[in-house]
């Protein structure tokens, strides 16, 4: 079925007809018979699912990547899929509107896909009305909870010196209203932004939050995403890192630059340009990542594997590496929304 329509969905442009799509679920999700057939059809809502990660009790292990609802407007649809938290953003202080369209493609012969958003989002006030009223709606306990992640960043105009400044505005604004927050350097969409995942730009942006969190009452988890093209010798300055502030853990990985093994024409690439590949492209690599961390670290800090993620198989990959939870997006496009039902199956996830 989802086959069908994911054929007719590709006829067109695929940031059109991702907020179409959203459109269409949004009206279903409005009515409680809508919400009702939705979660009948997609959701698992067995306590046996629920996942104590990072302090926090998920309903279930599998997640939706930032990227698809940046700005916070999908959550009750979203919620009725089944999914255990979603990570809204990546979010930055001021709106802004991101790089010029067209900036999302597919690669279908790789089941991938490239994108140049830019952080495109609606500003962080913006983002924390919505959530304000989502929180109003969504209950405050129970093992049902849906979890919100914050994703942030800094906007483009921000020069790097400058950069913690954005993540300390969005930390604090955000603060009351999410459960997790992941500190975004390695989007290789925004000029310059990859060059704070060097290990003292980081120092700075993250020990400032950490003071920032341990003046709250109560912290909430605070992980890094990392890029998949850093070196080894990158990728053992963040370990080291990680450790040194205790950091709640990482989200391994972003989207990558390479090119290398796709099955796509070298034309067709060149007419898309630069951007971000993610999809099954993607799998192996963060895989990799993700056991190169725990074997490093003896399993210390905790990891949100994501990355390719397209079956069961593919996500037992990343849990049997080392990952705690998994995050979905490619996949979700690629596999329709049935897939957080067929990962959940996977009993080696719980």
């Amino acid at each position: 079925m989802y086959k069908w329509l994911r054929s007719l969905l590709f006829l067109f442009p695929p940031e059109s007809v991702h907020h179409f799509s959203m459109i269409i679920l949004n009206g279903i999700s409005s009515t409680r018979t809508g919400r009702y057939v939705l979660r009948k059809a997609f959701s698992d809502e067995d306590p046996s699912l629920n996942k104590k990660f990072a302090g926090i009790l998920f309903k279930n292990p599998v997640g939706l990547a930032a990227g698809f609802d940046k700005n916070a407007l999908y959550l009750q649809s979203l919620e009725t899929l089944g999914f255990g938290f979603i990570e809204i953003g990546t979010v930055t202080p001021l709106a802004q509107d991101g790089n010029p369209k067209p900036r999302l493609f597919r690669l279908k012969k790789d089941k991938a896909l490239i994108n140049r958003m830019g952080f495109n989002n609606h500003g962080v006030d913006k983002v924390v009305e919505r959530l304000k009223k989502w929180k109003e709606k969504s209950p405050e306990s129970g093992n049902g909870r849906l979890r919100i992640g914050g994703n942030i960043g800094k906007n483009k105009i921000t020069p790097n010196e400058n950069a913690w400044k954005d993540y300390a505005v969005c930390f604090e604004k955000l603060f009351p209203w999410v459960d997790y927050f992941v500190v975004n350097v390695s989007s290789p969409n925004t000029p310059g932004l990859r060059e704070l995942q060097e290990k003292e730009s980081l120092r700075i942006i993250l020990t400032n939050l950490q003071d920032l969190n341990r003046k709250q009452k109560i912290q909430k988890p605070l992980f890094l995403k990392i890029s998949p093209d850093l070196t080894n010798f990158q990728l053992d300055n963040v370990i080291e890192l990680s450790e040194e502030i205790h950091l709640d853990g990482l989200v391994v990985s972003n989207t990558t630059i390479s090119r290398d093994g796709l099955k796509s024409p070298t034309e067709e690439l060149e007419s898309i340009g630069p951007g971000g590949l993610s999809g099954d492209p993607l799998k192996k690599k963060s895989t990799e990542f993700i056991q190169y961390i725990g074997q490093k670290t003896n399993h210390r800090i905790p990891i949100i594997g994501s990355g390719g993620i397209h079956s069961a198989k593919d996500a037992m990959e990343k849990t049997g590496a080392g990952a705690g939870l998994i995050q979905i997006w490619t996949g979700f496009i690629y596999e329709g929304p049935y897939i957080v039902k067929r990962l959940l199956k996977a009993q080696s996830l719980l």
